[in-house]
């Protein structure tokens, strides 16, 4: 039996992803022959007939295409594929891409984590210099304390301890 053009391409359109339906079941809801309903859709596969531009994914989509994908079982997963318009095979490449994407923000990270670690590390050997030059302020006026016979100072006689303010 003869279809007519327009015919076939509505039959086609409402197997086509992503809410397409399968031929067997269109088959079924139409009377018609379901190889020749798969004959239609691959020729119009082959064709081009109903090639439209492809969607445009965001990186951000791609994502969440591959969160909610990788939450669902097999039988799910089809379901879910179906209705995005999408393919298995094309998680893969995604997955890769947002794993790049996500690699290199990591590095950007890592870069501004090890810049904080260097300036804290700096601020810290700020501060302990600043320690060590006041350590040593108070050790060089204890000597010249020491030295001028200042109060506090002891001298030796015979073994002992004297404090000259004793005397």
């Amino acid at each position: 039996m003869e279809y007519s053009e327009s015919f076939k391409t509505r039959m086609v359109q409402k197997m086509w992803p992503p809410n397409g339906r399968t031929a067997g079941a269109l088959a079924e809801e139409t009377g018609l022959p379901q190889p020749t309903l798969s004959r239609w859709l691959r020729e119009a596969r082959k064709v081009g007939v109903m090639n439209t531009p492809a969607k445009k994914w965001t990186l951000v989509e791609k994502l969440c295409v591959l969160i909610e994908a990788s939450r669902l079982d097999e039988s799910t997963l089809g379901e879910f594929l179906r209705r995005e318009g999408l393919h298995e095979a094309q998680l893969k490449p995604w997955r890769a891409e947002v794993e790049a994407a996500l690699g290199d923000a990591a590095k950007r990270g890592k870069r501004s984590a090890a810049a904080k670690r260097i300036t804290e590390l700096e601020r810290e050997l700020r501060r302990k210099d600043k320690a060590l030059a006041e350590a040593s302020a108070i050790l060089v006026l204890q000597k010249k304390r020491r030295r001028s016979g200042g109060p506090g100072t002891t001298t030796r006689r015979n073994g002992t301890s004297h404090d000259p303010r004793a005397d």
